[in-house]
């Protein structure tokens, strides 16, 4: 069986590891994803990687990589058509002629891998007609959110459609499609490749800062006016308010193996889930990559985390902003417990929830739907 990976990265991140990395543009297709695949970014090759050591043929495609995507197809002769479109232009309508790359390249890599099983890691963008396209060159459509839904998304094309979210599941289900749950996880490989700090960061927070995550900046504005020792990574901060006093603490952009790693030097890890995305339900992905590194892992408590981890004996969960403060003032006065924890945590991930075993829940849910 002949698995093919369907992914997009973060355009700022792509941004970031082209001009930091001179001449990659200039490379072969190979190479510049091989570079990508090394950033360790999102799920990088870990579906592929694993689903190899399963027995099964499997890679990914970055569709949304416009340097990488326009390789691909000049090693494989893809002369791309040009679309007719007006645009406005100084208060006047334009002729404009654009190369619509996207879907023309991802379609010729699709013919020329010919999968059994097409996987989709960001439904939401993608266009219904093309999947109607593709569907006489695979088997099986599949695709995985636990994002914001965008309004409008038409989902009625994919075959299955998983979730780390048991809601999400639910909605789909009462669309008419086929869903089930499968839960996000850690690349245990990684630990080969995080470094220490001689000092450890106390406290951190990496990620986003955007509308979405109100609550989340709320949460981290109270540790702070708190004094709680925390240093805070991410993408989204110009959304906050000049104000804020999470500037203060802010230290950069951190993505892939660089997000990783300062989640490794860490004491204590502190997250919130958003809550008009995960309702009641916990499914993050800090929840793995946290636990995974071996931190102590802070998060809001939900109905479903203790079937994830123990609460209090893997994870510490807290049901409010005050109850946080104290938990990790408790944690940093209390090292030989939050290591234990801390050690727990990293053996259930490491035990029940990396991407092996996710890949292996995989295709079981796939061959069921074959």
């Amino acid at each position: 069986m002949k698995i093919l990976i369907v992914d997009t990265y973060y355009s700022a991140f792509l941004n970031k590891i082209y001009a930091e990395t001179p001449r990659l543009a200039e490379q072969p297709y190979q190479h510049q994803w091989q570079t990508l695949m090394n950033q360790c970014f999102g799920t990088a090759d870990y579906y592929s990687e694993n689903l190899h050591k399963l027995g099964y043929e499997a890679t990914e495609i970055v569709a949304n990589c416009q340097l990488l995507q326009w390789q691909w197809a000049k090693e494989h002769n893809v002369t791309l058509q040009y679309n007719f479109r007006w645009r406005t232009y100084r208060g006047l309508s334009i002729p404009w002629l654009e190369k619509n790359w996207f879907y023309q390249i991802l379609l010729a890599q699709i013919k020329a891998y010919r999968p059994d099983v097409i996987h989709f890691q960001d439904p939401g963008g993608t266009d219904p007609s093309f999947l109607r396209e593709i569907r006489s060159y695979v088997r099986l459509i599949t695709a995985q959110i636990a994002c914001p839904i965008p309004r409008g998304a038409n989902f009625s094309q994919y075959d299955l459609m998983l979730s780390t979210l048991p809601h999400y599941v639910q909605l789909f289900r009462e669309q008419g499609l086929n869903s089930q749950i499968l839960h996000l996880a850690f690349e245990h490989t990684l630990l080969n490749k995080l470094s220490k700090k001689s000092v450890p960061y106390s406290v951190v927070h990496v990620g986003g800062y955007g509308p979405v995550h109100q609550e989340r900046t709320e949460l981290l504005e109270s540790l702070i006016t708190a004094n709680v020792p925390i240093l805070c990574w991410g993408y989204g901060v110009d959304y906050l308010p000049k104000n804020s006093p999470i500037h203060n603490c802010y230290q950069g952009e951190a993505w892939g193996l660089e997000m990783y790693n300062v989640r490794h030097n860490s004491k204590i890890v502190v997250s919130k889930h958003v809550s008009s995305v995960a309702d009641v339900y916990a499914g993050m992905m800090t929840l793995y990559e946290s636990t995974g590194v071996g931190s102590l892992l802070v998060i809001d408590y939900r109905k479903n985390l203790p079937d994830l981890f123990e609460p209090g004996k893997e994870v510490v969960a807290y049901h409010s902003s005050q109850e946080c403060v104290e938990l990790i003032q408790y944690y940093l006065a209390h090292e030989q417990e939050r290591i234990e924890i801390a050690c727990s945590g990293q053996q259930r991930t490491l035990r029940e929830h990396t991407y092996y075993h996710r890949m292996q829940e995989f295709i079981a849910i796939v061959k069921s739907h074959l």
